[in-house]
């Protein structure tokens, strides 16, 4: 995949993830390592028995160091008694950040959903972690890249909380089974416009009201429309409820751009926990 690409349309996402000069393996100097990549993990204090987590993956040209050092988001986490597990894409060609490789219709250079199975059973296994309760979510290119797992992989996590990212064109013509899944979005964002865009030939943005439609399909919803509308906060919640049971399928929309917004943190975790 070509990532220079990428790279023009996405370069925004790398501020809100920025880099800082430190690793963090549970307070080591280095990042923790598995095989064809590396995460970083911070444990909560004082919790009794297997822990649950929050995997988040980091917007085009971030890193996981910087992910786990946005105190806001980590604290909250940490503070409800999750474990907060920060995955590193692929270094760049040009050496400036990672991102991630999923596109469509490209060969991978790495196999992303398996990289990032692997990490959490790693993660599990060493620090005593509750592995059927993960929630996967991510930002921008990190959004789209939790997308590609949730449907490659659907019980490969708890749970799936994509922000400002969904799936590219080609649209996959079906997923491999139903979710729990929280898409958010801000109607604002130019970066990642919900109607997606076409970066230059061949790199095109999807649609996120077509990726909602691919997951009512998986999930079984009867209807085409979401059954209710709620709106905590800054967003406009639609929520679809004829659904195959166990299945959980949510589009929150706020009024912002490229970001992850003031509040999702909570709204995910507080999600996450009404399974």
């Amino acid at each position: 995949m070509t990532h220079v690409a990428l790279g023009l349309a996405l370069s925004i996402a790398a501020t809100l993830f920025a880099t800082t000069a430190d690793a963090d393996c549970d307070g080591a100097a280095e990042p923790c390592r598995v095989e064809n990549g590396t995460y970083h993990i911070v444990l909560p204090e004082r919790v009794t028995g297997p822990v649950p987590a929050i995997v988040l993956l980091h917007g085009y040209g971030g890193e996981g160091v910087g992910t786990i050092r946005n105190k806001g988001m980590v604290t909250l986490m940490l503070g409800r008694g999750y474990a907060v597990i920060a995955a590193d894409g692929q270094k760049r060609a040009n050496g400036d950040g990672r991102t991630w490789d999923f596109h469509p219709d490209r060969p991978a250079t790495r196999d992303e959903t398996a990289f990032l199975i692997a990490m959490a059973d790693d993660a599990a296994a060493r620090f005593g972690l509750q592995r059927d309760a993960m929630l996967l979510a991510g930002f921008s290119i990190g959004g789209s890249m939790t997308s590609y797992v949730a449907c490659q992989a659907p019980n490969a996590f708890a749970a799936y909380a994509p922000v400002a990212g969904s799936f590219w064109r080609p649209h996959p013509t079906a997923c491999a089974g139903p979710v729990r899944l929280l898409h958010t979005h801000g109607r604002a964002d130019q970066t990642v416009p919900l109607t997606g865009r076409e970066i230059m030939p061949g790199f095109v943005q999807g649609n996120v009201f077509d990726a909602m439609e691919i997951w009512r399909t998986t999930n079984g919803c009867t209807s085409a429309d979401a059954d209710e509308t709620e709106t905590p906060g800054i967003y406009s919640v639609r929520h679809w409820t004829d659904c195959q049971l166990g299945t959980d399928l949510r589009l929150a929309l706020h009024e912002g751009g490229h970001s992850i917004p003031k509040g999702w943190a909570q709204m995910a975790v507080d999600w996450f926990e009404s399974r």
